[in-house]
């Protein structure tokens, strides 16, 4: 396995600075770069792990706080554990973040995000990969999207209204997409229903963009997130099975684990 370095880092933005967190092999050798967006929980130690699985398999991470705005990571007083109960106090203080953070916004950030991969020592030349959970896979469609040159691949699992109706839903960025894209859809997830799943097939099927959308059966939205009550093994295992795969054939050819 791997040795990996875990940092804080800052991200100069439009806006103001951006906590993050970097994590790559511990050799120092640049290495392919792959963005990861959280999920509305936030910047905390379970997406650090999850970067840190990432480095373990050759890769040189970036987990920015897209909420920052707000102010530095950890936002939210969260439990160790968040259990059904725990979610209606915590969303009632992440709700009005959320909704602060437009498209826009957040695209300016992405922006700012490249540009620093772009000059971190740890990450190899090139286009950088993406993936992103819950809320994260809406900005992992955007930034597939809005910066076509600099994403080769982007991931999005658990995600959340990412075809809707509205004038600016995800999906509509479809024709601007070069990257391979791969999505892992929790068949329980109220926040994305069959509609939008289809709707967001067919716009990526039109745009001719290189793509896969799985159902996964039995899986609740946040299947991924150990640290809550909607994880779920056989489903996380699955798309650490499919991001691996994606990443691999993406860099095929650069020094990296996967």
């Amino acid at each position: 396995m791997t040795s990996v370095q875990g940092t804080a880092v800052d991200i100069p933005t439009e806006d103001g600075i951006a906590d993050a967190y970097l994590s790559h092999p511990a050799d120092g050798e640049p290495r392919p770069a792959v963005l990861l967006y959280m999920d509305a929980f936030g910047l905390r130690p379970r997406l650090e792990r999850m970067a840190d699985r990432l480095a373990e398999a050759g890769y040189t991470v970036l987990v920015p706080n897209v909420f920052y705005r707000a102010g530095r990571a950890p936002l939210f007083d969260l439990p160790e554990f968040i259990d059904p109960a725990a979610r209606p106090e915590i969303f009632r203080s992440i709700m009005p973040v959320m909704q602060q953070l437009t498209p826009e916004a957040a695209m300016r950030d992405a922006g700012a995000c490249l540009r620093w991969l772009a000059d971190c020592p740890a990450a190899a030349d090139g286009p950088v990969a993406l993936t992103g959970y819950c809320m994260g896979a809406r900005l992992s469609l955007l930034t597939a999207g809005t910066y076509p040159d600099r994403v080769a691949a982007a991931a999005g699992f658990h995600g959340g209204r990412l075809a809707t109706e509205a004038p600016d839903s995800p999906h509509l960025v479809a024709e601007h997409i070069t990257a391979e894209l791969y999505f892992g859809h929790a068949d329980q997830d109220p926040s994305l229903p069959t509609e939008q799943i289809e709707r967001l097939e067919n716009a990526l099927t039109k745009a001719g963009v290189r793509h896969r959308c799985e159902v996964y059966r039995g899986a609740g939205h946040g299947y991924t997130q150990s640290d809550t009550s909607a994880y779920n093994r056989e489903a996380d295992e699955r798309h650490w099975a499919a991001l691996l795969e994606l990443l691999k054939r993406t860099f095929r050819g650069c020094r990296a684990g996967a």
